[in-house]
């Protein structure tokens, strides 16, 4: 079996999107993959009580309990190695983690790791794109998948959503309707990939 470990912070959408289109593309008989566990580094993070109502198994790490992001990223990558038998995890995905990772982490997980960023990447790494996009005065903007190296937000690109900028956008109608894509490519992603291995 295929386990798939999924890293939140907060409300988890895409979380729950990946789950249900989990279940209903049935990825246990298909693709031999199943979700093995949420974790966050949050314990007041909604996404948590959403991945149980789900059925899925869950789990906190709270980073501010670590002296350093070093000794974090240590005990998260024990913590995700151990919802797999061979302590080896097919896929590590972040579905709005927000913690940089460190080089030692990334390097674990090399090629397994990946991430979903709310902007055509190259452009508007880091935080605050959909306001960046609109400052800028993109007519469009997006989503992209991609997995994780140890430059923030470099990976090689998996997938990408285009949607229009609208001349009566803001930043929140703007980031609802890339939120809608991201539900979208995140799992296609995810099942290209477990394809793939």
């Amino acid at each position: 079996m295929k386990n798939i470990v999924i890293l939140i912070s907060g409300g988890g959408s895409n979380m729950v999107a990946i789950a249900k289109a989990a279940e209903r593309e049935r990825w246990a008989d298909r693709w031999d993959a199943r979700i093995a566990a949420v974790i966050s580094n949050r314990t007041d993070a909604k996404g948590l009580g959403l991945a149980q109502s789900l059925g899925l198994k869950t789990a906190t790490l709270d980073h501010k309990a670590y002296a350093s992001r070093e000794a974090f990223d240590e005990a998260l990558m024990a913590l995700i190695d151990s919802h797999d038998p061979q302590g080896r995890p097919a896929l590590v995905v972040l579905a709005g983690f927000m913690r940089i990772l460190t080089p030692a982490f990334v390097n674990h997980y090399a090629g397994r790791l990946l991430n979903i960023h709310p902007s055509l990447l190259p452009a508007f790494p880091g935080l605050h794109t959909h306001q960046r996009a609109l400052a800028a005065g993109c007519k469009f903007a997006g989503a992209t998948v991609h997995q994780v190296t140890a430059e923030l937000d470099h990976g090689p690109i998996l997938a990408q959503a285009v949607v229009p900028v609208l001349p009566t956008d803001d930043e929140h109608t703007l980031a609802a309707r890339v939120l809608t894509q991201e539900h979208l490519i995140y799992p296609r992603a995810i099942v290209d990939t477990l394809r793939s291995l």
